[in-house]
C-alpha cells in the first residue's frame, strides 16, 4: 500500500467550503427517498461524466464541452428514478422566482441538471416531485451540511451482487480537503453501488453482502453464489457533485470528472456496471487562478474528496426498512 499524506479539511469538511455553494435536502424515511439541492445561484461552470450502463439524467449535455452555456445554477440529486426527475422542476421554479438563470430575451432561464438512483424498492415506492424540489432549493444554506440517510440517500443501498435481501444501508456523504497553494476541492455523493464498499486507505471492507451469520461475504464468494444475473439489476446508481475553488478551463474541468470517477472505482468494487448509473458532475470557481501544473493537484484532491465522501455517507448511515446499517453489523 502507498503511504499518502493526510490533507487538512475545510472548515465544514463538506461541499459548501467551496464559496458560492449552498446545500439543502428534502426528506421522507417513511416514504423510503429524498432528494438534494446543490444551489450555485451565481453560476458555476459545470462538465459532467456518466459511466454507469443504467443512468437518469436531465440538462447534462448542455452541460458538453462543445454547447454554449457549459454552467448550472443548480444540480439535483434524488431518488426516484426516471420520476424523480419531476424534482428538477421544483429547484428550476424556486431559481426563477429569484430572476437566476442563463440572462434571454424575455426572462433568466435556470440551468438546473439532475440525476437519480433507484430506490424505488425501499419504503413506499414513490418518487420526489417538484414541490420536493423546490423544498429542497429553498432550504440549502452555505454551512454545515447533514450526511448519511438523508435527502439523495435516504433510499439508498449498497453491496447488492446477492440480492436486496442481503444488502447493506448506503447514505449521502461530504468531504473538503484542503492542498498546496490554497487550492481546495470538495465532494458530496450518494452512495448506491451495486458492489461492495471498501476503504481503499486501509484496505478493509465496510460493506458486503451479509452472509447468514451478519458478516460479509468475501468477493470470490459472491461470484460463486451469483446465479440470478438479472438480480440486482437498475436498482442502483452512485451520484457525486466535487467542485474546487479553482478557475478551471472547460477541458481541465471536464477531466475533473474523471478524476470523481476514479474515487469511485476505488470504493465501489465493483463500480460503473451495467446496473448502476453512476454519474459525476464537477464545478468549477471564480476566486483562484492556478498554474497548468496545479492542475494534477486539484484532480487528486477531488478523487480523494470523493472516495471520503462515499465512505462518509456509507458509515454515516442509519438502517431502513429492515436494510441495515454498516456501524448496526460491526455493532
Amino acid at each position: 500500500m502507498i503511504a499518502t499524506a493526510e490533507w487538512p479539511a475545510g472548515k465544514r469538511n463538506a461541499l459548501t467550503d467551496v464559496r458560492g455553494i449552498r446545500v439543502g435536502h428534502w426528506t421522507s424515511r417513511r416514504k423510503g427517498t429524498g432528494c438534494t439541492a446543490i444551489v450555485c445561484e451565481e453560476g458555476m461552470a459545470a462538465a459532467v461524466d456518466v459511466r454507469g450502463g443504467a443512468p437518469g439524467t436531465r440538462e447534462t449535455e448542455v452541460l458538453a464541452l462543445p454547447n454554449l452555456v457549459r454552467v448550472c445554477h443548480a444540480i439535483v440529486l434524488t431518488g426516484g428514478s426516471a420520476f424523480g426527475l419531476a424534482a428538477c422542476d421544483g429547484a428550476v421554479r424556486y431559481l426563477a422566482e429569484r430572476g437566476v438563470g442563463f440572462i434571454g430575451k424575455a426572462r433568466p432561464v435556470p440551468i438546473v441538471s439532475g440525476a437519480v438512483l433507484f430506490d424505488l424498492a425501499l419504503g413506499a415506492d414513490t418518487a420526489p416531485g417538484a414541490d420536493e424540489g423546490y423544498r429542497a432549493a429553498a432550504s440549502a444554506t452555505g454551512g454545515r451540511v447533514r450526511e448519511g440517510t438523508i435527502g439523495a440517500g435516504t433510499g439508498a443501498t449498497v453491496a447488492k451482487m446477492l440480492g436486496a435481501e442481503r444488502a447493506v444501508k448506503g447514505g449521502l456523504g461530504t468531504a473538503s480537503l484542503t492542498g498546496p497553494r490554497g487550492i481546495m476541492t470538495a465532494a458530496l455523493a450518494v452512495t448506491n453501488a451495486l458492489g461492495a464498499i471498501v476503504d481503499p486507505g486501509i484496505g478493509a471492507i465496510v460493506a458486503a453482502p451479509r452472509d447468514n451469520s451478519g458478516g460479509f461475504v468475501s468477493e470470490t464468494d459472491v461470484l460463486e453464489e451469483r446465479i440470478d444475473a438479472s438480480e440486482g439489476l437498475l436498482a442502483n446508481t452512485s451520484l457525486m457533485v466535487v467542485a474546487t475553488n479553482a478557475v478551471l478551463p472547460p477541458e481541465a474541468l471536464q477531466r475533473l470528472t474523471f478524476a470523481a470517477h476514479d474515487g469511485l472505482a476505488r470504493v465501489a468494487v465493483p463500480a460503473h456496471t451495467i446496473a448502476d448509473g453512476d454519474t459525476a458532475f464537477a464545478l468549477s470557481g471564480r476566486s483562484l487562478e492556478i498554474a497548468d501544473h496545479d492542475l494534477v493537484t486539484v484532480h487528486l484532491l477531488a478523487q480523494r474528496a470523493v472516495e471520503t465522501a462515499l465512505l462518509r455517507g456509507v458509515r454515516a448511515a442509519e438502517g431502513l426498512y429492515d436494510i441495515p446499517s454498516a456501524s448496526e453489523l460491526r455493532g
